[in-house]
């Protein structure tokens, strides 16, 4: 009884007063969801699937993420459209706060969202012994020739991967291309550390099982990523969009501190790496910690479970 009247509680707390300040926003005209979008919907599921969110040590994200922290994160992802039933984010604790990160699908969505003129985004895997040409036009790639037979598909020679963003025209928007030297070395940066030291792909992960999978939203992340930064939907958007790399970054500059506490010398050098989604799993998301605030105030200037991919 006693856990069952916590957990109402936080629910009270977070939950409830989230999906108040959402209609305060909407009703403010500060916030502007897709038509087919519920946050209630997505709010309930997300409630759901905190309540069986673990941290790396397998403790209830609800009971040592902070209250405030677990509220943005259900903000960020009402903010930006997202529903995590849907796979399009997960909920992560990085020590005692909560984060939203979105999936790749869920990226797909919200670039979707915030550029209506897209009609498809389209990822494609090139291996040893395909036919794989491209150009570049004034400066932007655009592929021109990718021709596959099925004995070429093998995981074990992947050479790169691209990503096109098509509008509703059918015309090319944006191309995106890496080797998959590049995608490793993204993937080096991932809190999976799905990479040894010798660059190599570790075995029995996620990124081993599903290598052209993992590759394809990789270069969708890429791709996406400009689109998204470079939209202007407001305050309360672009706080959501950013706040869980705020955190990351903030989590791993106290590790990298704590690591080399009694050393005579720190050196943390932060890098500005591509985010890899944890891979499927049934105990549900990531984490975050940030202030509600109304759009009128300024900002201030652990591993997650590798059950498979979402596909």
């Amino acid at each position: 009884m006693a856990v069952q009247n916590a957990v109402a509680t936080v629910k009270k707390e977070t939950v409830d007063i989230v999906a108040a300040r959402i209609k305060q926003f909407q009703n403010g005209g500060e916030l502007h969801l897709p038509v087919n979008y519920s946050p209630d919907n997505a709010l309930k599921s997300a409630w759901l699937i905190l309540q069986a969110t673990e941290d790396k040590d397998k403790n209830p994200a609800l009971a040592v993420c902070t209250k405030e922290s677990i509220a943005n994160s259900l903000l960020d992802m009402v903010v930006q459209g997202l529903n995590p039933a849907k796979k399009q984010g997960y909920f992560i604790v990085y020590g005692k706060k909560l984060t939203f990160q979105r999936s790749y699908l869920g990226t797909m969505a919200v670039a979707k969202m915030v550029d209506d003129t897209i009609g498809e985004i389209v990822a494609e895997v090139v291996y040893e012994g395909d036919v794989f040409k491209y150009k570049i036009n004034r400066g932007r790639k655009e592929v021109t020739d990718h021709e596959q037979e099925l004995e070429n598909i093998d995981s074990k020679k992947i050479k790169a991967a691209y990503c096109m963003v098509i509008d509703t025209n059918g015309e090319i928007k944006r191309t995106e291309i890496m080797t998959f030297t590049e995608i490793k070395q993204a993937w080096a940066q991932s809190k999976m550390y799905p990479i040894d030291n010798d660059g190599n792909v570790k075995a029995k992960t996620a990124h081993d099982k599903f290598t052209a999978e993992m590759c394809k939203k990789t270069i969708i992340n890429r791709a996406l990523k400009p689109i998204i930064n470079s939209s202007d939907d407001g305050y309360l958007f672009k706080q959501s969009v950013n706040r869980t790399s705020e955190i990351i970054v903030e989590e791993d500059v106290a590790d990298e501190i704590a690591a080399n506490a009694n050393k005579e010398v720190i050196d943390i050098v932060i890098e500005d790496a591509e985010y890899e989604e944890p891979a499927q799993d049934n105990s549900g998301s990531p984490a975050v910690e940030a202030e509600i605030v109304p759009q009128a105030e300024k900002p201030k200037d652990e591993t997650p479970p590798t059950d498979g991919p979402d596909f």
